[in-house]
């Protein structure tokens, strides 16, 4: 049965998130409006109105234009708009009055236009409310506008709700925060998992690190564990058939050998060519299954390297000078250009075997009378050693293959050729001393290959 607890859970944190933040906000604005008609309706009332009206006084006493600023600065910070009405009724930023705030104008100004006449009648006033007096003699009232205190208005003022609007986002973004988590524990498992089996690792296995979760990443890291069991469990065995199979052919190829050698003894002259043939392909057949056996050690990590100091330029001119026979045999040259000293830590044998690979390959592919370059040069964190040949080069869709065992790019051009495990055993040595392989298309024709050795506490001695 198909698991779908994580779509429930996507679903339900998200709706629970908005649901929160959507009540929230209701109660905050709810408790903000109680608050506010509750602090207009206070016995303190009469002082808050006190206070209020002195500072619109003070601003009225600087003018229209600094009244009209006050009330600005009020509608902006305030729930319950004050209204700043002419006589006319008319207030003084444009906005339109309620039919409360209009009725209780009109209960203010008659009332005060009461008391005046009580006041040269010389009775007690029954109302202490007063105009606002502008220095030209203006008047103005301030009449608070209860009904237009409203969610919308709430809602559209920032300053007046910017608690209430941030508290509801913080919980918001703590349910969303703690969902995110959720999902990419696991995901970045998995990342680390597929990397490591791109690289080659595939004794990484997620779904024991996921705890009692129980989801469709819980499915998805199950079936990739056991594709990578799967995987693993194939390559060793076809590793290990290589490697057995290479082994036990050595035993009877070297019986046929021998018995080369003894039919030759016997019949002298009258099968030379046959058994010179049977030689050349014994000889050749037995490089491949040493060449096999040496990518399956590496491959496998049974050939640690043996890290010594060692003189990398003497090296590289050693493998030069053994190249060099095959080469003139072939009209070709080996120019090299080398630093007096260069010392490394590295396997003598696998740098060597690593190095040969390639100047072989450049041999193979370079056209009579060709010129095969090798130099030594030093950058800012390794070694490279660069050899250049003047062949065909390597289409560029297929650089990223020839360090694929048994993969060979001229088949078609010289079926005599390699065997196809030169490149892929250097890849293997070179990235055992934690080195890496460049290849590119020379502009000039031929391939360039550059491999890079890191630099070592014994070549920082040397510098």
């Amino acid at each position: 049965m198909t698991r779908q607890r994580i779509f429930w859970k996507l679903f339900l944190s998200f709706w629970g998130a908005l649901l929160l933040f959507a009540f929230g906000m209701l109660y905050a604005a709810s408790a903000y409006l109680d608050a506010t008609r509750e602090r207009y309706d206070t016995p303190n009332s009469r002082e808050r109105s006190e206070a209020v009206f002195a500072t619109a006084q003070q601003a009225a006493n600087g003018g229209v234009e600094s009244l009209r600023q006050w009330a600005r600065h009020v509608d902006d910070t305030e729930l319950v708009p004050v209204l700043v009405m002419t006589t006319q009724g008319k207030d003084i930023l444009g906005r339109e009055p309620s039919a409360r705030a209009l009725a209780r104008f009109a209960f203010v100004t008659k009332n005060y236009a009461v008391n005046e006449q009580d006041k040269a009648d010389k009775r007690y006033p029954t109302d202490k409310r007063f105009p606002l007096v502008l220095p030209n003699g203006h008047e103005y009232w301030l009449i608070p506008d209860f009904q237009s205190a409203t969610l919308s208005r709430l809602i559209s003022r920032p300053r007046v709700v910017a608690t209430q609007l941030v508290l509801a986002t913080l919980i918001g973004a703590a349910v969303c925060l703690a969902l995110a988590a959720y999902l990419t524990a696991p995901l970045r498992r998995l990342r680390e998992a597929s990397i490591a089996y791109g690289s080659g690792d595939f004794s990484q296995r997620v779904a024991p690190t996921l705890g009692r979760r129980k989801d469709e990443i819980v499915d998805l890291a199950v079936a990739l564990d056991t594709m990578a069991e799967r995987i693993d469990a194939l390559i060793g065995a076809q590793r290990g058939l290589l490697r057995d199979v290479s082994h036990e052919l050595r035993s009877p190829l070297a019986r046929v050998q021998v018995a080369v050698g003894l039919a030759r003894q016997r019949v002298g002259d009258q099968a030379a060519n046959e058994l010179a043939r049977i030689d050349s392909e014994t000889e050749r057949l037995n490089e491949l299954i040493g060449r096999i056996i040496d990518f399956s050690r590496l491959d496998t990590g049974l050939h640690t390297p043996r890290l010594d100091a060692l003189r990398l330029e003497q090296l590289v001119e050693d493998v030069a000078d053994d190249v060099r026979l095959e080469a003139e045999a072939k009209g070709c040259t080996i120019t090299t250009r080398l630093p007096e000293q260069a010392t490394v830590d590295g396997d003598v044998q696998l740098l060597a075997s690593a190095i040969e690979n390639v100047l072989r390959n450049a041999l193979r592919h370079s056209p009579s009378g060709g010129d095969i370059g090798v130099a030594l040069t030093r950058s800012d964190s390794s070694w490279d050693i660069v050899i250049a040949d003047e062949g065909l080069g390597i289409p560029e869709e297929l650089k990223a293959r020839v360090f694929e065992p048994f993969f060979r790019v001229d088949d078609h051009r010289n079926p005599q050729g390699g065997i196809g495990l030169g490149l892929a055993i250097t890849q293997q040595a070179i990235t055992a001393h934690g080195g890496s392989i460049e290849l590119h298309n020379r502009t000039t024709g031929g391939l360039q290959v550059t491999l890079h050795l890191p630099l070592t506490t014994a070549a920082e001695k040397t510098s």
